[in-house]
């Protein structure tokens, strides 16, 4: 019971120090900029293994998503009906290159409701993202019994084809 303690402590301070520098690097306006960056920091230092924490597709599912969100303001405004093609554009896309990171699935709402530029998206996201990955693999190596973070650079994200978790193997 104490390993667990401990890992949950070391999980919790590794946590609270990634998300604490990107929103102090970014220097963002709002933190509801960085909203999906939250779920970023549960999967680099909780769901280390999982697909879907795998380099390739946190900064892939960021930067598309972001940059549909952005590119759908930029071209049609704010419209309910924007949120919702630029959510259903960014779902498609993620899946067809297998860059899905379910947290990212937050920016085209977020780039659209904060009219964000295309400097938002290396200011806040990149800029976020990297500041959570650098803690995320630096604090996997300092950790007693933990498995180091990435586990693969280039990991699809769905392992599928077929994008199902459930399909009988």
């Amino acid at each position: 019971m104490g390993t667990v303690i401990l890992r949950l402590l070391w999980v919790l301070f590794g946590s609270f120090v990634a998300i604490s520098l990107a929103l102090w690097v970014t220097q963002a306006n709002s933190p509801l900029l960085l909203a999906s960056l939250g779920g970023t920091t549960l999967f680099l230092f909780v769901l280390t293994t999982a697909p879907a924490a795998q380099p390739r597709a946190v900064f892939g599912a960021h930067i598309i998503a972001s940059l549909i969100g952005i590119v759908a303001y930029q071209l049609f405004g704010d419209a309910f009906w924007v949120y919702v093609i630029a959510l259903v554009a960014t779902i498609g896309v993620l899946l067809l290159v297998r860059c899905i990171h379910p947290p990212a699935g937050a920016n085209p709402l977020i780039m659209i409701q904060a009219h964000a530029s295309f400097t938002h998206l290396g200011i806040t996201v990149l800029v976020g993202v990297t500041a959570i990955f650098i803690v995320a693999y630096v604090w996997s190596r300092l950790g007693v019994g933990v498995r180091k973070y990435p586990v693969s650079w280039t990991q699809p994200s769905p392992p599928s084809l077929t994008w199902s978790i459930w399909e009988l193997k």
